[in-house]
C-alpha cells in the first residue's frame, strides 16, 4: 500500500524532470526560426479605407516578441508574446497615409538562447483618391467609316487596373497611350460589313482598389463607297502555286490562337510606316473583287506597286509570328504589334533573315517584293487586322490617327 504513493510520486518527478530537460535543451540548441505569417494584407497590393490584417506566428520553443515597423516608424517594439502560437490584430489606416508605396515591416524572434529572429517585409500601397475618367475628345468626334479602325482615348486621374469597352456585343480591352500615362487607349475594328448607323458605347473602368465607374459614349459609323475590280488569275499559275505552297486556310488556323494569345499591351509608339517604297496603290481597301477562284468577295488590305523585288519592311515594332509560302498569299510575313493587331505581308520575292520569334522594329527589312501565291503581277499585298478583323492600314499611317 505503501509502495503505490511512491510510485506515483517517482511518475510525476520523472515527468517534471523530463520536460524541464527537454525545455532546457530546446532552450539551448533550438536553432529553428519561428514562422510568420500576414493575412489580410497582400504584398504589392493596392488598399483604401481602414486596413485591417492579422499577424499570425509560432515557434517550436515558443515565440518572445514581435516588433511591427511602417516606413520604417516603429508601431509597437518587442511586444511580449511568450508563447508557442498566437495571433496579433493590426489596423492599418490607409486614409491617414500619403497614396502610393508603404513598407511593413514584422520581426518575430523566439525565446531560445540563440534568439532565433524572422522577419518580413510587405510592400503594398494606399490609394484613396476618388477614380475620375473623362473622354479626351468630345463624343461628337467619333465617327469611322466602314472596314476602319475607331481610336478612343480617356484621361484618368490616377493608375488603373482595367478598363474595358462594350461596343457592338464586344468588350475590348484598353491599354495605356504609353508606359506610366494616365491617357488609356482602345482600338475598336468596323468591319466592312458594319451596318452604317449609330452605337452606343460604354466604358467600365476599374482602379487597383476595386472602385468602377463607367463612361457612356455614341459613336457613328458611316458608309463608305467600295470599289468593283475583276481579277483575273491564269489557271497554270493556280495549278503551280497549289503545287508549291501550303494550303491558304492553314493560315487562318495558326493566325486563330496568335490573336488570342497576342500580348496585352502595345509593342509600338507612333504612326505606322507603308511597308515599301510605293509608286502606286493598285488596289484599295474594301474593293469588292470578281475572280474565278473565290468568286466575288471584298478585298480587305491594300495592295500597292513599286519596283520589281524592291525592299519591303516592318510598318512598326512588333514580333514575327509567321513566315512561311502558302497558295494564295504566296511568302507570308505576319508580325504581332500588341493589343491583337497584326500586319500581315504576302506575295514576297524573298524573306531576309528574320525567323519567327524575333522582336523586329519599325523599318527593318522583312524581305523583297514579288509575286508569289496568286498575284498577276509584282506588288505587296498589305493587311492589318485587329483581333482577326480586317481595317484599313492606311489610316493607321496618319500622324493624327
Amino acid at each position: 500500500m505503501v509502495s503505490r504513493p511512491k510510485n506515483i510520486i517517482v511518475f510525476f518527478v520523472v515527468i517534471i524532470f523530463g520536460w524541464t530537460a527537454w525545455s532546457a535543451y530546446n532552450y539551448v540548441f533550438d536553432s529553428s526560426y519561428p514562422l510568420l505569417t500576414v493575412s489580410g494584407l497582400d504584398n504589392e497590393g493596392y488598399y483604401s479605407g481602414d486596413l485591417k490584417c492579422m499577424v499570425k506566428g509560432e515557434d517550436s520553443y515558443k515565440v518572445s516578441d514581435i516588433s511591427i515597423w511602417l516606413d520604417g516608424r516603429p508601431i509597437i517594439n518587442k511586444f511580449k508574446i511568450n508563447k508557442k502560437i498566437f495571433e496579433y490584430p493590426l489596423t492599418l489606416p490607409t486614409k491617414s497615409l500619403p497614396g502610393g508605396k508603404h513598407v511593413l515591416k514584422i520581426e518575430c524572434q523566439d525565446g531560445s538562447y540563440k534568439k532565433n529572429k524572422t522577419t518580413e517585409e510587405i510592400i503594398f500601397y494606399a490609394d484613396n483618391m476618388p477614380l475620375q475618367a473623362a473622354f479626351v475628345r468630345p463624343n461628337a468626334e467619333y465617327k469611322v467609316f466602314q472596314g476602319r479602325t475607331l481610336h478612343l482615348q480617356f484621361q484618368v486621374n490616377k493608375e488603373i487596373k482595367h478598363a474595358f469597352i462594350e461596343v457592338i456585343s464586344k468588350s475590348y480591352e484598353c491599354v495605356p497611350e504609353s508606359h506610366g500615362a494616365l491617357i488609356y487607349e482602345c482600338y475598336i475594328p468596323i468591319s466592312c460589313e458594319e451596318l452604317p448607323n449609330e452605337y452606343p458605347l460604354t466604358i467600365k473602368i476599374t482602379d487597383n482598389t476595386n472602385n468602377s465607374i463607367t463612361l457612356d459614349g455614341k459613336f457613328q459609323v458611316m458608309p463608305y463607297p467600295f470599289k468593283k475590280h475583276v481579277l483575273r488569275v491564269s489557271p497554270e499559275k493556280i495549278k503551280e502555286e497549289s503545287e508549291i505552297g501550303i494550303k491558304q486556310q492553314l493560315l487562318e488556323d495558326e493566325l486563330e490562337p496568335l490573336f488570342k494569345n497576342s500580348p496585352k499591351k502595345k509593342l509600338w509608339q507612333g504612326e505606322f510606316y507603308i511597308p515599301m517604297e510605293m509608286t502606286r496603290l493598285s488596289c484599295e481597301y474594301g474593293t469588292k473583287r470578281i475572280t474565278q477562284e473565290k468568286g466575288c468577295y471584298m478585298h480587305k488590305a491594300v495592295d500597292i506597286t513599286g519596283m520589281p523585288k524592291t525592299v519591303i519592311w516592318a510598318p512598326q515594332d512588333g514580333l514575327i509570328v509567321i513566315k512561311n509560302r502558302y497558295v494564295s498569299s504566296g511568302n507570308t510575313i505576319v508580325i504581332d504589334h500588341g493589343c491583337g493587331i497584326f500586319t500581315l505581308l504576302y506575295h514576297l520575292d524573298t524573306f531576309s533573315n528574320v525567323n519567327v520569334g524575333d522582336k523586329i522594329k519599325r523599318g527593318n527589312p522583312v524581305g523583297t517584293m514579288g509575286k508569289t501565291g496568286y498575284a498577276t503581277g509584282y506588288h505587296l499585298h498589305w493587311e492589318m487586322r485587329k483581333d482577326n478583323i480586317p481595317v484599313d492600314p492606311l489610316q493607321w499611317t496618319k500622324c493624327d490617327f
